[in-house]
């Protein structure tokens, strides 16, 4: 049988901090390999990326997963009470960066694959969508992977997201829906001059003041159907005056918006637009803005493969999962473009964080887990 734990301990040691590839995507594809998978590696830009298959392309249906080995940085190694790639496991707890977010989630699923074609070969085919780039642009990751799929005819029916999913309980919480992501950069521009003289001057701090006010009051909407509400973050002020007696000519702010299915990137883009115009026209002050978007929201509705998860999940736990749309963003966003997705993962509270952990026997859990899901979607 495949040890997901030793996987994952493996992996963690391999330090993909990203983009850098740190030997994950290597290690990953060499056990597919030796499993009969079909690998390949689909960099693009830089960034590493793998693709593998077992079992033909015509050969009945497709049940894909798909993941991540790069991790964010340590940060203060000295805060760490271990090694932050040394993969030790301490009080029933794997410790280490990427131990929860999420590559014990890639060797959860991969484990589950490899020792479920052995068992029982399905008549269908399993493929894994691997990328380096989740945790940092994701311009060129999973995006990519997805894009050489389409010129390859490769085609995937239904897929699973690895992500922690859990809050604080194994099995508690999927995602069958993720708001969407974008940021706002304001740039105020008017006139510097000596503040003991204004009216020589225009200054942009008083309108960006007012813009991000009015923004950051604003109430986008009351949540949806299946979305909790809308929200706007002011992240940022910036000016960078050292003097006290300058009044500057240009200052900046940044805005982040999560928005629910009321809502698209390019109609909240024309609402921020229309403000800046508004504020820039009350101050005699030139506003521009820049947006950048992470991603659409999306919703895959309750059907066959939240069923069938959710069956899985309550079989090995005993809990019934919440079917959510809360949190950040994940790579599901791309993948809903090409066919139904639901994440689903482990217990999420230290991802990130200094002692990054997870529980060994949730790691064991999960690959039953995902076993159980293989079985049942061959079995249709």
């Amino acid at each position: 049988m495949t040890d997901p734990v030793k996987l994952t301990a493996d992996l963690i040691r391999c330090p993909s901090v990203t983009p850098v590839e740190g030997g994950a995507l290597v290690l990953l594809e060499g056990v597919l390999k030796d499993a009969g998978f079909t690998t390949t590696r689909v960099d693009r830009n830089g960034t590493p990326n793998l693709f593998a298959r077992w079992g033909g392309q015509t050969n009945g249906r497709t049940f894909g997963f798909n993941g991540h080995t790069d991790v964010v940085p340590v940060g203060d190694e000295a805060a760490w009470s271990v090694d932050p790639f040394g993969a030790e496991i301490k009080e029933g707890f794997l410790y280490g960066r990427g131990a929860t977010d999420m590559k014990s989630g890639v060797a959860a699923f991969a484990a589950a694959a490899i020792d479920f074609i052995r068992e029982t070969p399905p008549n269908g085919s399993i493929v894994m969508a691997i990328t380096g780039d989740e945790e940092g642009d994701a311009t060129d990751g999973t995006v990519a992977l997805l894009d050489w799929m389409d010129s390859q005819g490769e085609k995937i029916d239904h897929c699973l997201v690895g992500e922690p999913t859990c809050p604080n309980k194994m099995g508690e919480m999927m995602k069958i829906g993720r708001r969407g992501s974008m940021t706002g950069y304001f740039t105020a521009t008017g006139v510097q001059g000596h503040s003991a003289y204004p009216h020589r001057a225009k200054n942009p701090l008083p309108a960006m003041a007012k813009l991000i006010d009015r923004l950051a009051s604003h109430t986008l909407d009351e949540g949806s159907e299946h979305f909790d509400a809308s929200t706007l973050a002011v992240t940022t002020i910036d000016t960078g005056n050292p003097a006290n007696n300058v009044i500057p000519a240009q200052t900046r702010a940044t805005v982040n918006i999560r928005f629910n299915d009321l809502h698209t990137s390019e109609s909240l883009t024309q609402w921020l637009q229309q403000v800046a115009e508004e504020v820039a026209k009350e101050t005699g002050i030139d506003i521009a803005l820049r947006t950048q978007v992470s991603g659409e929201s999306f919703f895959t509705p309750p059907g066959e493969l939240s069923g069938l998860i959710a069956k899985a999940v309550k079989a090995e736990t005993g809990v019934e999962p919440e079917l959510s749309t809360s949190g950040g963003t994940s790579d599901a966003r791309f993948v809903k473009n090409h066919c139904p997705v639901v994440e689903f993962g482990l217990v999420g509270k230290t991802m990130h964080q200094v002692d990054e952990r997870v529980e060994v026997a949730q790691i064991h859990q999960l690959k039953e887990i995902y076993t159980r899901i293989l079985r049942e979607y061959f079995a249709v």
